[in-house]
């Protein structure tokens, strides 16, 4: 898989992209990434990439023409995706949308936002992380990389870390615990010690739904309905 990612500040991904998995899959060729820096795309000596909204108001806006001509430069053309508050919730069924995709396009925007042709006439989609606003798209853009990066295969060490974990099911993924057994006198529950994997899956099943009962019930509320 190919990811670009197009923003102001390409050294805010300098560091996360050469850690850990995400290091590791771009190491065996298993994922391409590029950042691009919107200023190389502007045309006057301080390099301006924003300006002042029309009709007035507090902050300024990311210009069309850079972010226009940076993802027309990208060839060839992938699925662009606007990192913006005002859109579609971000879930694990669209990062598993995301992850069939073979090239990936992630506008960061900034300050207060993007000039809404951008929007209307070059994002294929606009993706909201939730019902806060960060200080610009950089963070939310790595939080899509990580979440449709697992889950290109190959990229975990474990085929079956994807497919049994919180969200995947539509639930919340069951407690675990490693050594040792009892820690400051709180004891792993003798079940998991059992060695009887059939009562285990019924318990892990069991811990997971009451657990997203209790934290995330309007899940319930869908696992239900499937």
């Amino acid at each position: 898989m190919r990811i670009d990612i197009v923003t102001l500040f390409p050294a805010f991904f300098s560091g996360p992209l050469q850690e850990s998995l995400l290091k590791r899959a771009q190491q065996k060729g298993l994922l391409k990434m590029q950042v691009h820096n919107l200023r190389d795309y502007t045309h006057d000596r301080h390099k301006t990439a924003d300006d002042k909204p029309f009709g007035g108001g507090a902050g300024m806006l990311i210009k069309p023409e850079p972010v226009f001509e940076c993802v027309e430069a990208i060839r060839p053309k992938g699925w662009v995706v606007l990192l913006d508050p005002r859109g579609e919730p971000f879930k694990q069924a669209a990062a598993a949308r995301l992850a069939r995709r073979k090239h990936l396009i992630l506008i960061a925007g900034h300050y207060e936002g993007v000039d809404h042709r951008v929007r209307e006439h070059l994002a294929d989609q606009e993706i909201s992380l939730g019902d806060f606003v960060t200080m610009g798209g950089e963070a939310p853009a790595l939080c899509v990389i990580e979440a449709v990066a697992r889950l290109v295969p190959g990229v975990l060490g474990n085929a079956d870390s994807a497919a049994d974990e919180s969200f995947q099911s539509g639930k919340l993924e069951y407690p675990q615990y490693t050594r040792p057994r009892v820690f400051r006198k709180w004891a792993v529950p003798d079940i998991l010690m059992s060695g009887n994997h059939e009562q285990v899956r019924k318990w892990r099943e069991d811990a997971s739904l009451s657990l997203t009962r209790e934290r995330r019930p309007d899940l319930v509320k869908t696992v239900k309905k499937k």
